[in-house]
């Protein structure tokens, strides 16, 4: 059994109005269907139809939960207690989403798959001492539940079990309210709940500075048009916010609302950890994805709620550091409506 739980395939998650598809290959969401203002379902996340594609590293990191570590560690190079470790450079000059063959490049296990009125599935993976250049064993988990009619949770843990380790993982859909197939979505609409974000030197990487975002193309304190000043920042937004103004539910904080003005799907993010990514597809090129659609430059948006990029070689960032005997959590609550 545990063997044939080991292959890659596609689980679905349902309950009448949400629709997900997912696959134990990188945690993968593969598709996820909501509700227009007609009530017509509609694929909202870019990926393909079948697991090959995946497997054969046609997917600029769609859908996937990567780690150990997300986004990039300068050098690939850290310290802890004293030691150095060195990570593969696989976006040079720096290491990006846990080296060449991070955690969405990884089988899951299955270890929990339930149906009823709030579907879930829970995946587990065991990452071993040294790989990708990281310390100590750590045991990973991540549950996908639909917890309302209109609401899809993702709840990680990761526990390290013998060495500490930096981890800091983060869910990387690709999302497109307009649907899928529907080109650039530099016509949605976002609002982040970040007064500051962290400013980054030519390869992407953090200077460390936390700068406000006030009087900046960065500033989506108020609901605006991701297209609207896109050409002024180069080819498009990659940047960490800090979240740092959103109101509280539950624990969780609210970090994003991304508006598509056409269908008129709305998407609000809450989660429990400080940063969030803010990328707007921007090395998608010509990639052929779910019924022959062609996904290219800005087709989709990411929120990947995060650690601070680089955090563990920035002692001014909150700490990503997770030693043994320690717990780290990250929760995320997409919240689907129509206005």
């Amino acid at each position: 059994m545990a063997e044939q739980g080991r292959k890659p395939e596609i689980f679905e998650l349902n309950n009448g109005t949400i629709q997900v598809k997912v696959t134990n290959y990188g945690c993968t969401i593969t598709s996820l269907s909501v509700p227009d203002k007609d009530g017509n379902l509609g694929d909202v996340v870019l990926g393909f139809d079948a697991v090959e594609p995946y497997l054969e590293g046609a997917a600029p990191y769609f859908g996937c939960i990567v780690g150990r570590v997300a986004n990039r560690i300068k050098d690939g190079k850290f310290m802890i207690d004293g030691v150095e470790y060195s990570l593969p450079i696989n976006k040079p000059p720096n290491s990006l989403h846990g080296g060449l063959k991070g955690f969405d490049k990884q089988v899951w296990e299955v270890s929990e798959h339930r149906k009823g009125d709030n579907p879930s599935i829970t995946f587990k993976y065991r990452s071993q001492d040294g790989e990708e250049g990281y310390p100590g064993d750590l045991s990973v988990s991540a549950t996908y539940t639909l917890t309302s009619s209109t609401s899809l949770r993702l709840d990680m843990e990761a526990v390290p079990e013998n060495k500490a380790t930096p981890v800091n993982l983060a869910q990387h859909t690709y999302w497109n309210l307009a649907g899928h197939s529907s080109g650039p979505v530099l016509d949605h609409h976002i609002q982040i709940w970040a007064n500051h974000y962290t400013p980054v030197d030519q390869n992407t990487v953090p200077t460390g500075e936390i700068a406000p975002v006030e009087g900046t193309v960065f500033d989506f304190t108020k609901e605006k048009r991701i297209g609207q000043d896109i050409k002024e920042v180069g080819i498009g937004y990659d940047h960490n916010y800090v979240l740092d103004c959103g109101e509280e539910k539950e624990g969780l904080r609210h970090a994003a609302k991304v508006r598509d003005p056409s269908s008129e799907r709305v998407l609000n993010l809450w989660t429990n950890v400080h940063g969030m990514q803010f990328y707007t597809g921007n090395y998608v090129n010509g990639v052929t994805g779910k019924g022959g659609a062609i996904y290219s430059k800005h087709s989709g948006l990411c929120l990947e709620t995060q650690g601070f990029p680089n955090a563990i070689n920035q002692t001014n960032f909150p700490s990503v550091l997770v030693r043994p005997g320690q717990k780290y959590l990250h929760s995320m609550l997409f919240e689907f409506s129509v206005e």
